[in-house]
């Protein structure tokens, strides 16, 4: 049994307040409830299939993750995660992202309109996935231009292919290159193909993507 108040003080210390509008983040999940902390404000409870007062919407929960409708759009939050999205009416589309307790900065969004996790990892050149996630997503790796890249594991095969869309909450990019390797991956690295096109701001745990072309 999940303890109410150690999940308040675990949304307090995981999910940064961000001053956005349709900022959400998902301290905690319950049978048929979420945790949820909306525009910087308190923890609450929201039971699934219920719309609060701010447009957000529980649509389902698997495991450590929930499936919410946030202003009419589905995103996909694990426990620990908070996206922010400013509309590009206001200015450059963006994204918040808030590290886990690794440090590590995740998001949920989607390639060529397939939902995928991704992880920011500066240190690929390119976004990079696993075989899996390409046949899933409906990438022929087989039609790209192969080619090795160095890992942490040696040399390895790739594919190089051509994205469609690459989108993170209201952020959009076109035509973003991408490697495909021979083997499954456990996540899809956000590299910087995608990164080089974005001004990256990290103030702590809160690292804040402003598209700039």
């Amino acid at each position: 049994m999940i303890d109410f108040t150690r999940a308040v003080w675990l949304c307090l210390w995981l999910v940064s307040p961000v001053a956005l509008a349709a900022d959400v983040g998902l301290a905690g999940l319950f049978p048929g409830k979420a945790l949820l902390t909306i525009n910087g404000g308190a923890p609450r409870i929201v039971a699934l299939g219920v719309k609060t007062e701010e447009g957000v919407k529980v649509l389902a929960i698997e495991g450590e993750t929930a499936t919410l409708e946030i202003d009419g759009k589905k995103r996909v939050l694990r426990v620990g995660q908070n996206v922010a999205a400013q509309s590009s009416g206001t200015g450059p589309a963006s994204a918040v992202l808030t590290a886990d307790g690794r440090g590590h900065f995740l998001a949920t969004g989607n390639i060529n309109g397939k939902t995928v996790r991704f992880l920011v990892d500066t240190g690929a050149s390119m976004v990079s996935m696993g075989a899996g996630d390409a046949r899933r997503i409906g990438i022929d790796a087989s039609k790209g231009q192969m080619g090795q890249v160095q890992t942490a594991n040696g040399v390895t095969q790739v594919s190089l292919v051509k994205l469609d869309t690459v989108r993170i909450g209201d952020i959009v990019l076109n035509n973003v290159d991408a490697t495909v390797h021979q083997q499954d991956m456990p996540i899809v690295l956000l590299g910087m193909s995608f990164l080089n096109r974005m001004d990256v701001q990290q103030n702590g745990e809160t690292m804040t993507l402003k598209k700039r072309y």
